[in-house]
């Protein structure tokens, strides 16, 4: 029998590469600062080859969220195709060895592991350059019923509704939740995403399939082809039983019909790399829903959990994130 769990998440598996390196390096590639973009099997490798040392730590958004969710004390599942390769491998064994549940199995030939090559300059600001191999051959047979089922929660990443494959996942994820009576929560990823997708996110929102939507302003205004913030923030309000706007500096605003909350940033010992920040914030604001804290608690566990990954390199929690909320909210 599957056990319970807080919250299944459906994402992209991919081990990410980070390297320090000043704007010279992102000039001399021909590279936009602070951008996410996909990039071709070639040049992921030619990228490679001229990047400064760096490390891999397992990424992907969704993932990290669910290692945030099991360090901060919950139960999290992960869906998520990996090849059976050195990457994929690293994988598996990170999001396991974080407390995560990961069943899906490794994929033999086809495409390799995705993998996130980040460049990480002096102002900790991250560029991410995305190779997805075979994340983007995940399909509706990687889904597994039960485990949805067990799930309170089922997450997915908008970084995924793109190839035909990873979307029919989704939906079958997603009706088996609300079947069974489970919630449906997706993050918006990026703005690329939603200037991409815009219809079909704003369709999973009009008919009702997304319970719990997180994004950041820049994500919530372009889904409304605004330049006002509180114009998104109304939008999603009429949209979404339960959104979370996330805003940089200025901290989260969340939105529940008629009732809103704001929360200030928990400040970070330091600022190392800020990949993983909204990752880890959806992680801390899932953990406190799934245990019944006010929606305004909910917001500060996702800033303490945002604050600890920005403190170090990776999007994978480091310091007792347990301890951090307890001291602050008991």
């Amino acid at each position: 029998m599957t056990d319970h769990f807080d919250v299944l998440a459906i994402g992209n598996a991919i081990v990410d590469v980070l390297a320090s390196a000043d704007d010279d390096f992102l000039t001399s590639q021909a590279i936009e600062k602070g951008c996410m973009r996909l990039i071709s099997a070639e040049e992921a490798t030619a990228l490679y080859a001229a990047m400064p040392p760096g490390r891999e730590i397992s990424g992907g958004s969704a993932a990290n969220t669910t290692a945030g969710i099991a360090a901060l004390g919950g139960r999290a599942a992960f869906i998520g195709r990996v090849s059976d390769d050195q990457l994929g491998r690293v994988f598996a064994h990170d999001i396991r060895a974080s407390g995560v549940d990961y069943r899906t199995p490794a994929a033999s030939g086809g495409r390799p592991t995705g993998q996130c090559l980040i460049i990480v300059t002096p102002d900790a600001q991250r560029t991410m350059n995305t190779y997805l191999g075979s994340c983007q051959e995940l399909d509706e047979m990687d889904v597994d019923e039960a485990l949805v089922k067990a799930a309170a929660i089922t997450y997915f990443e908008g970084y995924l509704w793109d190839p035909p494959a990873p979307i029919r996942a989704i939906r079958k994820a997603s009706a088996i939740a609300r079947a069974a009576g489970r919630k449906v929560a997706m993050t918006l990823s990026d703005v690329f995403c939603v200037e991409g997708h815009r219809a079909d996110f704003l369709h999973l929102l009009e008919s009702g399939q997304v319970d719990l939507l997180f994004a950041n302003e820049n994500e919530a205004k372009s889904l409304f082809r605004t330049d006002d913030v509180a114009v998104a923030v109304d939008g999603l309000a009429a949209l979404a039983p339960l959104a979370v706007v996330t805003r940089s500096g200025k901290g989260a605003v969340v939105v529940s019909g008629s009732e809103r909350a704001a929360v200030p940033v928990t400040p970070a010992a330091r600022v190392l790399d800020t990949t993983g920040a909204g990752d880890l914030f959806a992680a801390g604001f899932l953990t406190g829903y799934t245990q019944g804290r006010m929606l305004k608690d909910c917001a500060i566990m996702g800033t303490i959990a945002a604050a600890e990954v920005i403190e170090h390199y990776g999007a994978r929690p480091e310091a007792d994130l347990v301890a951090r909320v307890q001291a602050r909210l008991g």
